[in-house]
């Protein structure tokens, strides 16, 4: 069953086109990675996906049905499902908030729990991202950019979504944390059962949690298949460059 559709999307800003025609289908339990060059549309797909912003031309589906942003009770049931995890941890926590407060923003907002559920919950999300309830009572500049993302996984799954969005969830890390943040988002799709969509420069991290790509380039689709094959056998000379760029060790 799918939980997100574009079909045949279009947007631009003003003259500029960003995208053409792009369709997409994220299934239940489905990982997916956009790759591209900066500028292909990518952040953009994530916009429509979110429901920041509507297309010029096709629509947005959720559950099968149309994204109507005007529908409260949809809205609810969406923002609920669907939760965003943003590229930059330093930026995307409010520094005057409190942990507790940051993860469980989602609970009180959409109104999915309260009181004594409120805490349980929070207190559960953390744990699930390896943070411990000594975290609750600090702030975000009490932590390093590892535990700041791990911190606003933690807000992206109290409310115990279905999919997440995840706009180069490790670009702003160092090397050895984006690993431990990469292996921290499969093992939480692999125990929560949840699909992820993840915006990507770095294709050894879409390798490692993405079950199938899709290539973008100046707006339009060029390729689309399962991570394995992309890398060892792209289709088109422009994927080919893509995989082509990867910086190897020498043997």
């Amino acid at each position: 069953m799918s939980i997100l559709e574009l079909t045949k999307a279009g947007f631009a800003y003003g003259s500029q086109t960003v995208l053409e025609d792009v369709s997409l289908t994220i299934d239940e339990g489905e990982s997916l990675g956009l790759v591209g060059e900066s500028g292909a549309g990518k952040s953009t797909i994530l916009r429509l996906l979110l429901g920041l912003a509507a297309p010029n031309s096709g629509d947005v589906r959720f559950d099968g049905a149309p994204l109507n942003l005007r529908d409260r009770a949809l809205v609810r049931r969406f923002r609920a499902s669907v939760q965003p995890v943003f590229q930059d941890p330093y930026s995307s926590l409010d520094p005057r908030q409190r942990v507790d407060r940051i993860v469980a923003e989602p609970l009180r907002s959409l109104k999915l729990a309260k009181g004594d559920e409120v805490r349980t919950r929070v207190a559960e999300a953390l744990a699930s991202v390896n943070l411990d309830a000594g975290t609750l009572t600090r702030y975000p500049h009490e932590f390093s950019g590892g535990q700041r993302q791990r911190i606003a996984i933690a807000r992206a799954i109290v409310s115990r979504p279905r999919l997440l969005l995840a706009d180069e969830p490790v670009s702003a890390l160092d090397v050895t944390t984006r690993v431990q943040v990469i292996d921290l988002l499969a093992s939480l799709r692999r125990e929560q059962g949840l699909a992820l969509v993840m915006v990507s420069h770095d294709l050894g991290a879409v390798a490692a949690v993405c079950d199938s790509t899709v290539v973008l380039r100046s707006g339009r689709v060029v390729e689309s298949a399962p991570t394995r094959t992309l890398l060892t056998a792209p289709a088109t000379e422009y994927a080919r460059t893509l995989v082509g760029s990867v910086p190897r060790l020498p043997r």
